[in-house]
């Protein structure tokens, strides 16, 4: 069954094919209905299946063209319009367009310049010196080709965690009603939040595998087989890969541990037990310091734990370890040590301060916003449209006279609602770190989110000068995705995060994790190293649309990542600290 990413995709593909032909207007129409087809709530291919015309069109930026094009692709797994797009520019323009700087219309060129319809053929092209003779490149362009190949190359195989998630607990939903599933549970880098997945991997407890690994190969959600065996079966549902293993489920505990990883992870704590005499694998955790050859065999010695997950880290003394932090950054000494960070949970968070209406590139109104933000039981929420500025899609950014005019309405519609509204902007940090709003602007603003949206190719030493600059600007208030990376798209800024760390702390400027699953900006790592510094943090979702304040849920386990607790994260204070913090 075709996914909603998956159908988003294809109109995303559109969307490039479309610009790289020199096409006008239709490519934004396209990249229109793709971002609200990802973000629907149900699954498209259930209109599909129900003949229900009326709910395909009914999402917005979805007319009677392009639901033909939905019913076509569900029905059928193709789009005749786009078999011969692809056939007039046979260009893998996913991939080349993950070179950062190298967008459709860019790719358009070089193929009718250079014949290029790979990254093979651009990296040939980039080393033989032949994209710098075409008119309107140079010898900068070309080198900025080769230094990104590598990235383009190694993304193009990962898919995003907002994309796989979904798909990984609809698996766990159809093998919990299974009868003969005594337990079942996520593993690998989806367990563990990673904002990019190779695969899905799930466990399930049971004592008939091969009538699960029937039931699971012939569920009507899967598309083709890769194979299968007695314990195990790898199948593909829309275009991603699902691997499950079945296990005994006395050692459910024990195999859940070890697939979940990190491998660093593993081998730490691997480490750690043979120092305590004992041995742990998939199969539990044995103590052999009684035994002469520990390496003999997977199951000897005396098994003392396998049955559950934290049994096999309280057998070595330790705490268990929630499976965002197992990435070998410091989690088993402070399990140790009894150190373990208090983590933030969804519930913790009581408002979001980047969000979007339809006065910049949003979907919904103001009251539509607020109102949704509302009904999550919220304390608190800030409308952050964009400001104009470098960057900014279809120049759709507020004048400062717009923003001031925007400012009343918000103003009124908090009024309106039991909920504190704040009003607030989307300014664009420039190549030099200003911000660009004017003085009476800031100061009817209750909060600045400040990001970068241009000249993400800087070297790092620029780039953390540049935001630094931001974050001492006494009017930015968040320090909007860092990066400015698009997963799987563009690399974004590099930058030394615990620089950005001291100079947050120090002039108490917010840094923040961005929720939208193709950001997930700062990450994990980053986080860590910010908050080690000291530095406040905001979780906030740059929601475009009501559906999409669910990113909530994508920024809380990224922030998880970089150990955050409750007290570390801004928007999870009180009202009365944080319009202190803001002010």
């Amino acid at each position: 069954m075709a996914t909603n990413a998956e159908i988003a995709g294809r109109f995303e593909e559109f969307a490039d094919l479309l610009e790289a032909d020199d096409v006008e207007y239709k490519p934004r129409a396209y990249r229109r209905a793709a971002e609200n087809v990802r973000s629907h709530p149900t699954p498209i291919a259930d209109y599909v299946a129900a003949d229900d015309r009326e709910a395909i069109e009914g999402i917005e930026g979805v007319g009677d063209a392009i639901a033909s094009k939905i019913v076509e692709y569900v029905e059928t797994g193709a789009i005749e319009e786009l078999e011969e797009l692809r056939a007039a520019l046979p260009i893998d323009i996913a991939d080349i367009t993950r070179i950062e700087g190298v967008g459709p219309k860019t790719a358009g060129k070089l193929y009718r310049e250079l014949g290029i319809e790979t990254l093979d053929d651009l990296e040939a092209a980039a080393e033989a010196g032949e994209i710098q003779a075409v008119k309107g490149f140079g010898p900068k362009t070309e080198q900025n080709i080769r230094d990104n190949l590598e990235f383009a190359r190694e993304v193009g195989q990962r898919h995003l965690l907002g994309e796989g998630r979904p798909l990984a607990d609809d698996v766990l939903a159809y093998l919990e009603d299974l009868e003969t599933v005594e337990r079942c549970e996520v593993a690998g880098s989806i367990r563990r939040w990673r904002e990019t997945i190779g695969d899905v991997d799930v466990l399930a407890a049971t004592d008939a595998p091969e009538a699960v690994v029937e039931a699971f190969v012939d569920w009507g959600s899967v598309g083709s087989e890769i194979e299968s065996g007695p314990a195990k079966a790898s199948v593909r549902i829309g275009e991603i890969r699902v691997d499950l293993r079945v296990v005994a489920p006395e050692e459910f505990g024990s195999a859940l541990q070890y697939f979940t990883g990190s491998k660093d992870h593993n081998v730490r704590l691997r480490n750690y037990a043979i120092d305590q005499g004992m041995k742990l694998n998939e199969y539990g955790a044995f103590d052999v310091s009684d035994l002469e050859d520990a390496e003999d065999g997977q199951r000897v010695g005396d098994r003392v734990a396998g049955d559950t997950e934290a049994g096999m880290y309280e057998a070595l003394g330790l705490s268990w370890m929630p499976p965002e932090l197992r990435e070998d950054r410091g989690e088993i000494p402070a399990a140790e040590n009894g150190e373990l960070p208090d983590l933030l949970a969804r519930d913790d968070v009581r408002g979001d301060l980047h969000t979007h209406t339809e006065w910049s590139d949003g979907n919904d109104t103001v009251a539509e916003m607020v109102a949704a933000a509302a009904e999550r039981g919220y304390d608190y929420f800030a409308v952050a449209d964009h400001a104009e500025g470098p960057g900014v899609v279809g120049g759709m950014g507020l004048s400062n006279e717009e923003i001031l005019a925007q400012v009343d309405v918000v103003r009124e519609v908090d009024a309106d609602t039991e909920i504190e509204v704040f009003t607030g902007i989307e300014a664009n940090v420039d190549a030099s770190g200003d911000i660009g709003l004017s003085e009476d602007v800031i100061e009817a603003l209750d909060v600045v989110v400040a990001s970068p949206h241009s000249g993400l190719d800087q070297d790092a030493e620029t780039a953390t000068d540049r935001l630094v600059r931001a974050i001492e600007n006494p009017a930015v208030d968040v320090l909007g995705h860092p990066s400015g990376r698009l997963l799987n798209e563009r690399s974004g800024l590099a930058f030394d995060a615990a620089e950005l760390g001291r100079a947050a702390a120090e002039h108490g400027t917010a840094l923040e994790v961005n929720s939208n699953p193709r950001r997930l900006d700062l990450w994990g790592s980053a986080v860590q190293a910010a908050i080690e510094e000291g530095a406040p943090i905001a979780v906030n979702t740059d929601a475009h649309r009501t559906t999409t304040l669910e990113f909530m849920r994508w920024g809380v386990h990224t922030a998880r990542r970089g150990w955050a607790e409750p007290a570390d994260v801004i928007n999870t204070w009180e009202l009365e600290e944080l319009r202190t913090f803001l002010h």
